[in-house]
């Protein structure tokens, strides 16, 4: 096994780098951004299997299901990092988009903390949280091998859920385990073997545009706007109005006032304002519409 990691192409040693502890601070960031530049385009190939399991995922969240990422390490903190931003953003149930780290969150200030080559952690994980058929579990992996990623979907997949793997290394382990298999071939890091760098800006980037693209298919972006928040302070009443102002062409002291009265939810005022009916009025109309505000207004 450890003659196996040593042939990641994560692990190998960079030419263009093998000079950054000798060129002065400007020199060794250019390094570093050149190699950032590298990663970003190794981007493009993933898209189409990233797409494909957004639309897979939202379907199953839109039925109820639920999304876990399952991750060690950087890629576990980057799991945590997404999941924990979309309550925020889109206004989701925390429970509805969960991440997985191998003995929990207490472990991640700590890097030798969590064993993440016990595989039994990640099933008794996801039988914790009452994993079924309905659900979506995606693995993330710089080196396409960790254990416990790995038994997480190999367990999800033997559970009918959706199963989806983010990895940096080609033809890796979990490639043969996952229903579909995002490599981002970032190569070399800057510096030998830390996948924080390059593999991990990838990985951040891919849940960006996974949690984010699946958060559209749900209803919870309008044009390009977070219309899924609710206003529960001044600033976000503020930014609530200017939003639903610029949205519908009110003036902002009538979208002020529609906002208080949609209890402060944006989406709800928003149609509110668009059909030119009250807040119990536009709930019932956006439910009927499974939440999408555009198809609201294209149906009327």
């Amino acid at each position: 096994m450890a003659h196996e990691v040593t042939r990641l192409s994560t692990e190998q040693n960079n030419p263009r780098t093998v000079a950054i502890d000798r060129v002065d601070t400007l020199e060794a960031m250019r390094m570093i951004h050149h190699e950032d530049t590298v990663a970003v385009e190794a981007m493009e190939a993933a898209l189409p299997i990233l797409a494909a399991a957004a639309d897979e995922i939202a379907a199953r969240l839109q039925a109820g299901g639920r999304l876990f990422y399952a991750g060690a390490g950087t890629s576990g903190r980057i799991g945590v990092l997404d999941a924990s931003e979309l309550p925020a953003t889109y206004g989701t149930d925390p429970m509805l988009v969960k991440a997985l780290v191998p003995e929990g969150y207490a472990t991640l200030h700590d890097a030798r903390l969590g064993d993440e080559d016990n595989a039994d952690l990640a099933r008794a994980d996801l039988i914790a949280e009452g994993l079924s058929a309905a659900d979506a579990v995606v693995g993330i992996a710089a080196s396409g091998r960790t254990p416990y990623t790995y038994e997480a979907l190999r367990f999800a997949r033997e559970r009918g859920a959706f199963t989806l793997a983010i990895v940096n290394a080609p033809h890796s382990r979990l490639e043969t385990v996952a229903e579909r298999t995002a490599v981002i071939d970032t190569g070399a890091e800057a510096i030998q073997g830390s996948t924080r760098m390059k593999a991990g800006t990838t990985q951040k980037l891919a849940l960006n545009m996974l949690s984010t693209v699946v958060m559209i298919r749900l209803g919870k972006v309008y044009q390009n706007r977070m219309v899924e928040i609710t206003a529960i302070n001044e600033k976000l009443e503020e930014r609530g109005a200017k939003m639903l102002s610029e949205l519908t062409g009110a003036d902002v002291d009538t979208a002020r006032r529609t906002l208080l009265a949609c209890d402060g939810h944006v989406k709800t005022a928003a149609a509110a304002l668009l059909c030119d009916c009250d807040a119990k009025e536009a709930r019932e109309r956006l439910v009927a519409c499974d939440g999408h505000l555009s198809r609201l207004l294209r149906e009327g």
